[in-house]
This record gives structure tokens, C-alpha cells and sequence, in this order.
């Protein structure tokens, strides 16, 4: 108990120390978790014969992390993602695996040897991948998406792979092994005894196993714990469940990872998803770090200086096959700018994967125990330079422009322009076409585009605050422009230039808040909409319509307030300061206050017609509005 109790102080204090400096060096977590192995393991030498037993019990975090993810991710998700699970996750691992086989085989290594470092270097980390995307939030972005794509496959690769690896042993080498795992396994003992096709049955029952108990088991054994009321239990609950599935897994030869992902996609529209995440989020979240700090103190350093040049070159020699690799794969599926380099550099390492298929590999008499000893380093120092690789892409990602499309060609002018096709202007788009008119539509999206087209929208790709895109569109014929672009900036320079260029065009402008109004206001625009207002008139309405008015009632006193609300803002436009914070600008409080008194004294008016002895609640009208209640009116 002293020893673990060493052990568990000396993890955490490396933890705790190496980590927050390496956040505020803006390394990432995953690095100083590596370096604190670094610390305690090969440089201190503080680590004992613990370290296989903990760097497996660590691994478990991995298949924490994977079913978190899983419950991320709803079935129809998943199959959404089923092109580049196949397409790019496929190729990366099957051209990477020929690549790394032909160059191993052109180094003096026989085809077995050549093979089975072909799937082991085929794999990336997900561990460390993962966190850094969620840390450095790029998950959903296009690269970190394809991204998560390709690690899920390897990890579905692990699976023929594992069944592969004993066919590349000598028969009585396969022989040796297998009775060994018998000896000490009697699971694998009962299973080595079935046919084929009994193993077949038996991994696809396990498999439909874990899909029909997270529909119609965990829901009631849910439901019981929690009439207890004890939160430890719903924990207790929710690690059972990942253990057990783990174990299940383990025992018909599936990855464990692989399972709880699975049994997470199956829970991911489960009412108790959220209790599952939070009750293993922080076992996870621990387990991670022990595994990037085992993954440290693991690194052989006796193994390096025996043959410094010989493992550095394996090292550069692997990472520059997979790097080669991944930019051809991202240029072929014609990913752009930060999402080609964070496709390209983010999965350039070897995976923890790796480390079970060397471990597999030597069990099966494949490897020899010294290539075993160099290629567990080369996975470890690659992992290592993970996170030095991400900081490289974020270097190249600033300073990195995206590749844009040029315009598209404008071949026609109507008298409606539409400058934005987001959430907003498709709906004045939609009412304004299906009234009888005919618009231009421009946006900087290319996506938006294509999708509005799909729906047989007609809109053109390009930036609609330059000139000669508006020129083309026929800014000069136009009766009315639209300014709904999603960049408050842009609407303004669109209104600016639209308004000097048109002194008589009647220019209709989408403002982010009533901040945003006055600075059309002082562009020109004719008429200006906040994004949020009229819909926060109509949840106004409905509270007064279930609190006793009728719903004329209700609709009348909207009415009012919207009246006088745009009053309002007209004449506190003409005090704005351009500048000038709102809290700072006495003359702005002060007519606030008086407007407000005006609009609560009209709303009383209101009030005393309709004949309530009761008047509305009172507004604190000595109490200046702030900011943030300006911005969402």
C-alpha cells in the first residue's frame, strides 16, 4: 500500500506541475503529460516494474474517450460519414500499409516482418489526436471531421489486422503461441475449440449483443439505479457499462475501443446520454493523462543511444511516408487551406494501437524481441513529436489564406439584390420570389451556394462588398438591396459604399443589435431590422397571452411597444457617439431613461383602458439599461 501510494503521488505531483506549464506555454496538455513521463521515467529514473501493469490499465482511458465520442455521434451521423469511412479512412490505411511494407521490404526485411510494420505504422494515435482537436476546438471543422474519420477506421482496421498477424508466423512458431494464449487465457482456450463459423456467430452475437442491450437494457437498469437517488450509483452504473462491453469485446477478439464506441453510437439519443458523460468524462479525462505520461516514462532511451541514428531515421523516415501520404489523400478529396495541413500533419505519427499489435506481434513469433524494442520506441518518440506537429500547423494555419473560387460570372440584373443567403436572407429570399419578383443572390459561401441551388434557387459566389461584384449584379439599375450578410462589419461597408454609390437606391439592412442600427443608420440604410427583434416581440406576446390578456390584447400592446420602440432608437441614434461606449455617454442615459418612462407610461395607458385595477410590473427606470440588454432588444 506505501509503494502505490508513492507511486499515485508521484504521477499526480508530475501531473499537476508539467501540465499547467505546458497549457500556459501554449504547448497543449498532451505535451505535458509526455513530458512529465519524460520526467520521472527515463530522466529521474523514478519508475519501476509497475509501469507495463499501469501503462495498460491507462489504456483504458482510450476506450473512455471512444465512447464518449460514440455518444456524441447519433446512428444517422455515423452513416453520414460512411464515404469518407470507406473512401479516405480506407485508402490512408491500406496506401500507408503498402508504402511502409515496400520500404521495409527494400531495407533487407522479409515480407512477414515487411507486413506486419505496414499495419502497425498504418495507425495514428487516437488518444492524442482527439484531445488535442477537442482542446484546440478544430473537431468541427472539415479537416477535424476527415480527421476523426480516418482514426475511426483504423480502428475498425485493428480487427483484420489482429486476425491477419498470426497467418504471418512460421506454423510452428503460430503453433507455440497459440498454446501459450490458451494456457493462460481459458476463454480463448473455449473459443479455440469452436469452428470457424462458430467464432463467426459468436463475434457477430457479441456485436448484436451490445446494440440490443443499450436499446432495451441500459434504459430500465438506468431507471432502477436512479430511484436510489445516490449519485455514486448512476457512476457506478456508468462505468459497469463501459467495462463490461470492454470485457465483452476482449473476449471474442474485437477491439475494446471499438465496442464502447459502438455501444456510445447506440446511446447517443438515450435520455440518460448526459448522465453517462458526465459520470465518465472525469475517469476519462485521468486515464488520458496517466496514458500520455506512461507512454513518456515508457520511451527506452538504452535502446536509442545504441542506435541513435538508425531509430531518428526510422522516426523521420515514417512520419514523411505517412505525412506524403496524407497530403496526397487531402489534395484527392480537395480539402483547402488549414484543414489540408491539419489533415496532413495531425495523423503523420504512429498510434497506441501500435503498441498492442507489437505486443501481438512478438506473442506470434513475428518480431524478434530486439526490432520489437526499436519499433515500441519509434512509436513512442512519434507520438512524442505529435503535439510539436500541431503547433507547426497552427503556425502554418495563420499564416495560411484560404484558396478561394474566383466569382462566378453574373449573367443576369434584377431589380432585387440580395447580398447574403444565410438563416436570414433566405427567408426575405423565399417571401420576396414566391411573392412574384425576381432577385440576385450573392454570398461568399460557396456551400450556401451549392445548397441553394439544389433547391433550385438561382445565387452567385463572390464577395458582395466589392465593387465590381455589385457593378455586375447591377448595383446601378436596382431598386432595392438586402443586406443580410452574417459579418456585422461587411453589412456596414456594403451599406456605406451601396449608399454613396446610389444616393436614391432604398437599401433594406440586417443589424446584428441596436449598437449595429445606429451605425447604419449613420451608413444610410433605409430601414434596418435587428436580427432577434421580431421574434422577441413574439415570445413577448405569447407570455402576455398565458398570463391573462386575450390575444388582441397581447398583439395590441406589441403593437405599442414596437411603435415606440423604433421612435425610440431613431432619436437615441441621433446621440450615439460613434466610439463612445454606451455606459459613458451621459446624454444617451439620460434620454434613455425619459424614453422609457414614455413607453412604460403609454403601456400603463394601456393598461388602465382595458380597465385593471392592477398596473403592469414598474421598469426601474432610474437604473441605466446596460449593454447587454441594449444589444438583445
Amino acid at each position: 500500500m506505501e509503494a502505490f501510494l508513492l507511486q499515485a503521488t508521484l504521477y499526480l505531483l508530475a501531473m499537476i506541475i508539467a501540465v499547467p506549464l505546458a497549457t500556459r506555454a501554449k504547448l497543449g496538455s498532451v505535451l505535458g503529460y509526455l513530458i512529465a513521463g519524460l520526467m520521472i521515467g527515463p530522466v529521474l529514473g523514478l519508475t519501476g516494474s509497475e509501469m507495463d501493469d499501469l501503462q495498460h490499465f491507462a489504456e483504458f482511458g482510450v476506450v473512455m474517450m471512444l465512447f464518449l465520442i460514440g455518444l456524441e455521434l447519433e446512428p444517422r451521423a455515423l452513416w453520414a460519414m460512411r464515404d469518407k469511412l470507406v473512401g479516405l479512412g480506407g485508402l490512408q490505411v491500406v496506401i500507408t500499409l503498402v508504402v511502409v511494407t515496400l520500404f521495409a521490404m527494400i531495407l533487407g526485411q522479409p515480407l512477414s516482418i515487411a507486413l506486419a510494420l505496414g499495419m502497425i505504422f498504418s495507425l495514428s494515435s487516437t488518444a492524442i489526436v482527439l484531445q488535442t482537436l477537442n482542446e484546440r476546438k478544430l473537431m468541427q471543422t472539415q479537416g477535424g471531421r476527415s480527421t476523426f474519420a480516418v482514426l475511426l477506421t483504423q480502428d475498425i482496421a485493428v480487427i483484420p489486422m489482429l486476425a491477419i498477424l498470426p497467418l504471418l508466423a512460421q506454423p510452428g512458431a503460430r503453433a507455440l503461441a497459440k498454446a501459450e494464449a490458451q494456457a493462460h487465457n481459458p476463454v480463448s482456450t473455449f473459443i479455440a475449440t469452436l469452428p470457424g463459423w462458430g467464432v463467426t456467430l459468436l463475434t457477430l452475437a457479441a456485436v448484436g449483443f451490445v446494440v440490443l442491450a443499450g436499446h432495451y437494457l441500459v434504459r430500465p437498469i438506468f431507471r432502477f439505479v436512479q430511484s436510489t437517488r445516490l449519485p455514486e450509483m448512476n457512476t457506478a452504473t456508468a462505468l459497469l457499462i463501459v467495462v463490461g462491453i470492454a470485457t465483452l469485446m476482449n473476449m471474442v477478439g474485437l477491439s475494446p475501443a471499438l465496442g464502447t464506441f459502438l455501444a456510445g453510437v447506440v446511446l447517443a439519443d438515450s435520455e440518460f446520454r448526459h448522465e453517462l458523460e458526465a459520470s465518465i468524462e472525469p475517469f476519462k479525462g485521468l486515464l488520458m493523462g496517466l496514458f500520455f505520461i506512461t507512454v513518456g516514462a515508457g520511451i527506452n532511451f538504452a535502446v536509442f543511444l545504441s542506435a541513435p541514428l538508425q531509430i531518428t531515421g526510422m522516426v523521420v523516415g515514417i512520419v514523411a511516408i505517412k505525412i506524403a501520404v496524407l497530403y496526397g489523400l487531402a489534395h484527392l478529396f480537395k480539402m483547402q487551406g488549414r484543414d489540408h495541413s491539419l489533415f496532413t500533419l495531425g495523423l503523420a505519427q504512429a498510434g497506441e494501437f501500435g503498441f498492442v499489435l507489437v505486443s501481438f506481434a512478438v506473442g506470434q513469433r513475428i518480431f524478434p524481441t530486439a526490432l520489437a524494442e526499436k519499433v515500441l520506441l519509434v512509436i513512442a518518440l512519434s507520438m512524442l513529436i505529435t503535439p510539436l506537429l500541431f503547433i507547426l500547423q497552427g503556425v502554418l494555419a495563420s499564416r495560411q489564406r484560404e484558396e478561394t473560387p474566383k466569382p462566378d460570372e453574373i449573367d443576369e440584373q434584377q431589380p432585387i439584390i440580395i447580398a447574403g443567403i444565410g438563416r436570414f436572407g433566405q427567408v426575405v429570399n423565399q417571401l420576396v420570389t414566391m411573392s412574384g419578383f425576381r432577385t440576385t443572390m450573392l454570398d461568399n459561401d460557396l456551400k450556401m451556394i451549392q445548397l441553394m441551388r439544389a433547391f433550385g434557387y438561382k445565387g452567385y459566389f463572390g464577395d458582395p462588398t466589392r465593387p465590381e461584384l455589385l457593378a455586375a449584379a447591377g448595383i446601378m439599375k436596382a431598386q432595392v438591396l438586402v443586406a443580410a450578410l452574417d459579418d456585422k462589419d461587411a453589412v456596414t461597408r456594403l451599406v456605406t459604399y451601396a449608399r454613396k454609390l446610389r444616393p436614391d437606391l432604398h437599401i433594406v439592412a440586417r443589424a446584428r443589435d441596436r449598437v449595429h442600427v445606429y451605425e447604419l443608420y449613420k451608413a444610410g440604410a433605409n430601414d434596418i431590422v435587428r436580427e432577434m427583434y421580431d421574434s422577441s416581440l413574439r415570445v413577448g406576446r405569447y407570455v402576455l397571452e398565458n398570463v391573462g390578456l386575450s390575444e388582441y390584447e397581447a398583439a395590441e400592446l406589441e403593437r405599442i411597444f414596437f411603435k415606440m420602440d423604433r421612435a425610440m432608437v431613431r432619436e437615441l441614434a441621433e446621440v450615439w457617439k460613434p466610439g463612445v461606449p454606451i455606459e459613458q455617454n451621459l446624454e444617451y442615459i439620460a434620454r434613455t431613461k425619459e424614453l422609457n418612462a414614455g413607453l412604460q407610461a403609454a403601456i400603463a395607458q394601456r393598461f388602465a383602458m382595458r380597465g385593471d385595477t392592477a398596473p403592469p410590473p414598474q421598469v426601474d427606470t432610474d437604473r441605466p439599461a446596460s449593454v447587454g440588454e441594449l444589444d438583445q432588444s
